[in-house]
């Protein structure tokens, strides 16, 4: 689940709400005019109104994860791949997303996150021959920690002689000599964590693995793994909807010198204001309909939230999900958010998020009218909440 570009761990309306009738006529408004409406801060500067089909690189900031001898330096964004072809709803086809990952590459992302339970398997396998052009070029997160059995997931596995058979089956799937950091998925209470900090450690030695993360873990059990083997990064969900990670962990990951992977920044595509309550989601391959948020309900009351980065946007030349980024980006530098999407518009503007620099004034701002919004709806059912945050 960081501030504007620091690669060190020293730890009616003028604007469309939408992101998509944004991004359609955000070429049509001139430059010099709206930047020189803007008050304070630097915005998100003249590539802001580029046409979305423009090549080239866009994404120039970098941060690091981790620290000292742990280091992954990284694109200050990075690519969250799972809803390219798993628990999204349809996807376009596999030519178009090996398109789209390539084209992050040309755009200036060097981070991308999988994992061997997204599909299960295929996702790896999608990423891995995306990326195989630039070997060495680019980063790849990919976790272990699913037991799965006939082609489904059945629960959790930790062990370390599991852990060693699923590196060696997301090396071949990868397409990769060495896996740039490796995260156990969820905590397998049957499993010592001494004994997955043990087993990563093995693997590292040997040259399969290059770091070591965890996903969704609290912080006495961030102590004892980082007592085993220094973790490089922590993934969890945060957004300005989910802040729970800033008391619960953030303290230990400054401390330890940790950095932080958040996923789902812009919770799931709700922040970008493209989701209300009349959105139907497709149930056979769309996690979204099982989450308490994702109630008609729920998304009729959290919509108060986008409104509230709307607002904030409009008079920033910004939207709703380059202001939530930006928000994150804000928060700390060893912070790199993984936005996922499966469009080439949406990839374009979560980048030029980075260019939008907030102010401390203005990150008070926002989180004080964010702060009046009451979130309707847990992030997890029950049955999953109860597998995160030992």
């Amino acid at each position: 689940m960081s501030t504007p570009d620091n690669t060190s761990h020293n730890h009616s309306d003028a604007m469309p709400s939408s992101r998509r009738g944004f991004l359609q006529s955000a070429a049509l408004i001139g430059v010099g005019t709206t930047l020189s409406t803007l008050p304070t801060a630097k915005r998100v500067q003249a590539q802001q109104t580029a046409s979305s089909s423009s090549p080239g690189q866009i994404l120039t900031r970098q941060r690091t994860l981790g620290s000292r001898n742990n280091r992954l330096v990284v694109s200050a964004l990075g690519l969250g791949c799972m809803g390219l072809n798993y628990d999204r709803g349809p996807h376009p086809d596999r030519k178009a997303m090996i398109a789209l990952i390539r084209s992050a590459v040309e755009r200036g992302v060097t981070f991308f996150d999988t994992a061997e339970g997204y599909g299960p398997y295929t996702n790896e396998e999608l990423v891995g021959e995306a990326l195989a052009p630039y070997k060495n070029q680019v980063s790849i997160g990919t976790k272990f920690g699913v037991d799965i059995q006939g082609g489904r997931a059945v629960g959790l596995n930790s062990r370390p002689e599991h852990i060693r058979k699923v590196v060696d089956e997301s090396l071949r799937r990868l397409k990769v000599d060495a896996i740039d950091i490796l995260y156990q998925h969820r905590r397998d209470r049957n499993v010592p964590i001494e004994d997955v900090a043990g087993a990563v450690k093995g693997l590292i030695g040997e040259g399969k693995v290059k770091h070591f993360g965890l996903c969704e873990v609290s912080a006495a059990t961030i102590r004892r793994a980082h007592a085993v083997h220094p973790i490089t990064a922590i993934q969890s969900e945060y957004s300005l909807m989910w802040r729970e990670p800033e008391e619960s962990i953030f303290p230990t990951l400054q401390e330890l010198g940790i950095g932080f992977v958040p996923y789902s920044p812009i919770n799931r595509g709700f922040l970008g204001g493209a989701l209300n309550e009349f959105t139907k989601f497709d149930a056979n391959n769309d996690n979204r309909p099982t989450l308490p948020r994702f109630t008609p309900e729920a998304m009729r009351a959290n919509t108060a939230l986008v409104e509230v980065l709307n607002a904030f946007g409009r008079t920033r030349g910004a939207t709703s999900a380059q202001v939530a980024l930006a928000w994150m980006l804000a928060k700390h530098p060893w912070l790199v958010p993984i936005p996922g999407t499966t469009k080439l518009a949406h990839l374009e503007e979560n980048l030029r998020a980075a260019d939008l620099m907030l102010t401390p004034a203005e990150i008070r701002e926002l989180e004080t009218e964010a702060s009046k919004i009451k979130i309707v709806g847990d992030r997890y059912p029950a049955s999953l909440q109860s597998l995160v945050g030992d």
